[in-house]
């Protein structure tokens, strides 16, 4: 069993990484795989995983789920109910505060998150390393270059909330603390396109070796498969508009599976399971992982999200197709950030020139 909350066991890790959702681990694992410190023998030497765990049941299983490879590298993995009620915070704040001042090097999945932020306050690390948290990453790598405060993109020109306010001291000191300097490295590892990195940051390219590796290759089908997004849950896209828009893809590209995306509400995947016939799959594990290991349809459709970028990279070397939907401005709500329509395009627009992906549009 890993170390419990509140029990620094074993010797000081050399790394420690933070991550809240089953993307941020995997693509820890990515980054470990391509340092290569699974190798390592010495015990506690290498990687300690620290899981700040969210409430939300669909996320919780894909991380345990995820942990468990992880605990198959090598690695060692330590679970936090972070958000267990009001004093969580703190309490896993205080368990982790010496492994913090001890690391040499410190790895995270969200720089955007508070918890992140505040852990990064306490840390002494010497090297610094950003992995990514989906497409927010270009946003992160963006924002620090102009020397913005770190504000995730579907939030950016909303109001500031009297929270915001009062947490705006430690995001500051977190920029701060993610700006390279004589002391400190910055590493982004990306699987995203990263083109205005601020001078000294690193950027290493995540290829997906490791899912590669393990999984695969994977039986490809002749139907097509589409994948969910979460962008109704985040109020950026109108959830009629989006259900139409299924509903045209689907029947036109002859798509017989919705993976849905974790944060998707049960509501609508119900919905869209009665108004399109569709198949609607709760994927365990990361998609990457999902189609890897197959089966997977000779198509998959996404809208503009991480997959977009992460898939091709998944499924090279097999004959799966990806095509990006584009998101028409008119599915935006009266309350999307004036960002968004920039972001979105912006996401489907770098990868079809990186992966040379087809383009669908509902009719």
């Amino acid at each position: 069993m890993s170390p419990r909350a509140g029990k620094n066991t074993g010797p000081t890790p050399h790394t420690l990484a933070f991550v809240e959702s089953p993307v941020q681990l995997l693509n820890v694992l990515e980054w470990a795989h391509s340092r290569r410190l699974h190798g390592r023998r010495e015990p506690g030497a290498g990687l300690t995983l620290v899981v700040l765990s969210p409430n939300d049941p669909m996320t919780r299983g894909q991380l345990r789920r995820m942990a468990e490879l992880a605990r198959r590298e090598g690695h060692t993995v330590r679970w936090e109910e972070a958000r267990d009620g009001a004093t969580a915070p703190f309490r896993t704040v205080g368990s982790l505060s010496g492994l913090l001042r001890r690391a040499e090097r410190m790895v995270m999945g969200d720089p955007f998150s508070r918890y992140v932020q505040l852990l990064l306050t306490l840390t002494r690390a010497s090297e610094l390393v950003v992995v990514d948290d989906g497409t927010a990453t270009m946003e992160f790598v963006g924002q620090l270059a102009r020397g913005e405060r770190l504000v995730r993109w579907h939030r950016k020109g909303g109001r500031t909330s009297p929270r915001d306010l009062l947490f705006a001291p430690v995001s500051g000191a977190a920029r701060r603390r993610l700006t390279p300097g004589p002391e400190r490295s910055v590493e982004v590892f990306s699987a995203m396109p990263i083109t205005d990195a601020p001078d000294g940051v690193a950027v290493t390219a995540n290829r997906f070796v490791w899912t590669r590796d393990r999984f695969g290759p994977p039986r490809v089908t002749k139907g097509a498969d589409m994948v969910g997004t979460s962008l109704v849950e985040t109020g950026v896209v109108d959830a009629d508009r989006y259900a139409d828009a299924v509903r045209t893809l689907a029947g036109a590209h002859g798509v017989t599976r919705y993976f849905a995306h974790r944060r998707e509400s049960a509501e609508k995947l119900h919905r869209l399971a009665v108004e399109t016939g569709l198949q609607v799959v709760r994927p365990d594990l990361p998609l990457e992982l999902i189609a890897r290991r197959g089966p997977i349809g000779g198509t998959v459709l996404s809208f503009p999200s991480t997959v977009v970028h992460t898939l091709p990279l998944a499924l090279t070397g097999t004959d799966v197709r990806v095509t990006v939907c584009d998101i028409d401005p008119a599915w935006l709500t009266a309350g999307a950030s004036p960002r968004a329509q920039g972001f979105l395009a912006g996401v489907a627009g770098t990868a079809r020139a990186a992966h040379g992906l087809a383009a669908a549009n509902p009719a």
